[in-house]
């Protein structure tokens, strides 16, 4: 699923960040620890550069534990970067970031540190400026693109954080990226179909987590297809519509809210080698699109400049 959701604010806040991201000092980015990859704005990778860059993975205690401690080990082979996992509960965990983030930048020693704090919609930024200022300075909810505007929150011990509104980029070429996404509400919903997530969703916990799909909603027998488990999850939950036929939609949104909510447990959804495999099938994805694009544009100035030489000699015939 290829998701197309940016609205205004966010293209202003891209332009806000870029803007400011040469005053800062370090950048503090929030991640899901379900999937740290997709929710990894590729877009502040290319403006932030070398700068020191902190990768806090947010609702750990949603995911796998040691496919979180992986996911770190991985973020810190690239020099410049640190990782450190929170969950939304431990208040003195969050707080650790101040101190991990003042040590990444030791010429500032007895300096304020100014943090620039970003994250995509939806994954708990708000939630964690609040603990980390130790008072309630953004605000918090649970629908994407709360915060609208930047601002600047002295948090003490010497950090001053800019807050920038959640910001996706404006296409998520990569399918999957697009479905992990809009499953754990990082995307508004009327840039989604639930039925199309529910079916992500029951295929990935059918291939990965199969015996805590059919616990849960005591399925006998395992179905073996994702249109089977949201049949009979939806006629366990009584789904059903004229005919005794189950509603998609309905049983969809139930899995859906149910995998948000984590009465499945700890689950991560993607791991690194599944992060490689598909930049390289979304690279190739880019290219094929840049080239009909090309295509398009060449033909439409081909169509132009065939016009242009109609009506040239049509004026010269009179």
């Amino acid at each position: 699923m290829s998701i197309q959701w940016f609205p205004g604010h966010m293209h202003k806040a891209r332009l806000e960040m870029q803007a400011t991201l040469p005053k800062v000092d370090v950048v503090i980015e929030i991640l899901d620890a379900r999937i740290p990859y997709s929710s990894e704005n590729p877009l502040l990778a290319e403006l932030r550069g070398d700068k020191p860059c902190l990768k806090v993975l947010a609702k750990s205690d949603l995911a796998d534990e040691a496919m979180t401690a992986t996911w770190q080990a991985y973020f810190e082979q690239t020099v410049g970067v640190r990782s450190h996992a929170v969950t939304t509960d431990d208040v003195p965990t969050i707080r650790r970031l101040k101190p991990i983030a003042t040590q990444m930048v030791p010429h500032r020693s007895g300096r304020t540190v100014t943090a620039m704090i970003v994250g995509i919609p939806n994954v708990g930024k708000s939630t964690i400026i609040n603990y980390l200022a130790g008072r309630k300075i953004a605000k918090t909810g649970n629908t994407p693109a709360v915060t609208k505007q930047q601002q600047r929150v002295n948090i003490g011990d010497g950090v001053t954080l800019l807050d920038t509104p959640g910001m996706l980029w404006p296409n998520v070429l990569n399918a999957n990226s697009g479905y992990r996404l809009a499953l754990l509400g990082s995307i508004k919903e009327t840039a989604m179909e639930y039925a199309d997530i529910g079916f992500f969703a029951a295929r990935y916990m059918l291939a990965e987590y199969p015996d805590k799909l059919t616990e849960r909603y005591e399925l006998n027998p395992k179905p073996t297809t994702e249109l089977e488990a949201i049949e009979a999850i939806g006629r366990k939950r009584g789904c059903l519509g004229k005919n005794n036929l189950v509603d998609i939609d309905r049983a969809s949104r139930i899995l859906v809210t149910e995998f948000r909510s984590g009465v499945f447990g700890r689950l991560t959804l993607e791991t690194p080698k599944i992060m490689e495999r598909e930049k390289t099938q979304t690279a190739i994805l880019a290219a094929e699109k840049a080239e009909k694009d090309a295509a398009k544009d060449a033909k439409r100035k081909k169509r132009f400049r065939d016009q242009q030489r109609a009506k040239r000699k049509a004026r010269e015939r009179r």
